[in-house]
């Protein structure tokens, strides 16, 4: 376990926050590998770094995911604080204990006969802005697999299904008036409101499936008014919708089209994870957990929001979120748990040599 904590420490210590420094963390993680016998490529996109390292020369591919960009954090959080069997640090959860198992897995692992199995690290930089520019352009490349695992913190869970992403704005026109006489105008803040409540009321915000009990719908931003004593002729409102797997962000659009005049316009939109509990590899890896973890039950669940999984789905390769535990992600106490991150390694280490029986 040593080792890995050794190595935590370190990739906590690079405030990865910015471009510059995730892709310093990339050398020094190419640098980690090449010392421990493993070569890596790094590729660079629009200048974000990222490394593909391989052991075994099977046919059957297994991808390890991980990213080593965090986000902001307060100055101490990047010296590594531990305590009680936790290490504390920006990026400790999301997702540098992830990244440091996989590390150390791959050290393991390129001493070890796979068979017809090649395991592939990914390590990329840009997570946690939207994956554009590595996780898209790595699977756009063809650096793809049979199973992707994603180490997101999932506390030894596995996330197996994600929501969609959409969010858009709505730019709304009224009438202006003198604020002492709001009937001679036409509020654009008021026809916004109402607007947003006709959203909560559409088929599709009330649509459910087994794993999520509804999308989720979030009112994230207004902008409108100038002063107190004018009616405001604009408003601007923004979403942030996380759609269910089976739901189609056209439809969706399509229903807010119904109920609005005002234009709206996209910002940023991502496809769901849609993976069945009842794929091989996720029943494989379900065993490989009870069995190494000593698990009686693990949990299966589906994430509110999304990681890089949604890239390889894409091109409907089944991809994962699975890691070790911790919690406080992007809050100031965030931490993970030190006993999980041997326990993970072995997970992946076991799973990855089984992998093509």
């Amino acid at each position: 376990m040593q080792d890995i904590l050794d190595l935590l420490e370190h990739l906590i210590q690079f405030d990865s926050s910015s471009q510059h420094t995730a892709n310093e963390t990339i050398d020094y993680c190419a640098e980690w590998l090449q010392k421990e016998g493993l070569g890596s490529e790094i590729i660079i996109n629009n200048g974000y770094k990222m490394l593909v390292c391989n052991v075994g020369e099977g046919n059957k591919k297994l991808v390890l995911n991980g990213h080593v960009d965090v986000v902001s954090g307060k100055k101490n959080q990047f010296t590594p604080q531990i305590e009680e069997g936790k290490i504390y640090g920006r990026g400790s959860a999301d997702m540098k204990a992830g990244v440091a198992s996989f590390m150390v897995a791959m050290r393991d692992l390129k001493n070890i006969d796979l068979g017809d199995v090649c395991v592939q690290l990914q390590l990329v930089t840009d997570e946690e802005i939207g994956g554009y520019n590595c996780a898209s352009y790595l699977t756009d490349q063809g650096y793809l697999g049979d199973f992707v695992i994603c180490a997101e913190p999932t506390q030894i869970g596995i996330g197996f299904q994600a929501k969609g992403i959409l969010q858009f704005d709505i730019q709304f026109k009224g009438k202006s008036a003198h604020g002492s006489r709001p009937w001679e105008g036409e509020n654009a803040i008021a026809k916004a409101m109402e607007v947003y409540y006709k959203i909560l009321d559409l088929p599709f915000a009330k649509e459910s499936t087994d794993i999520f009990d509804a999308p989720s719908i979030n009112f994230a931003k207004i902008k409108g008014g100038e002063v107190y004593n004018k009616v405001p002729d604009e408003c601007l409102i923004s979403f942030d919708i996380r759609y269910l797997p089976n739901q189609d962000k056209e439809d969706i659009l399509a229903q807010i089209n119904d109920v609005t005049d005002g234009e709206i316009s996209l910002n940023l939109t991502g496809s769901s994870v849609k993976n069945e509990i009842s794929n091989p590899y996720i029943q494989k890896l379900i065993q490989h957990i009870k069995t190494v973890g000593d698990k009686n039950q693990v949990e299966v669940f589906g994430q509110h929001g999304f990681a890089d999984t949604r890239y390889y789905s894409r091109y409907d390769v089944p991809a994962i979120e699975f890691g070790p535990s911790g919690g406080e992600w992007h809050g100031d106490g965030e931490y993970a748990i030190i006993e999980s991150l041997e326990t993970y390694k072995d997970i992946i280490i076991s799973f990855s040599k089984n992998f093509a029986h």
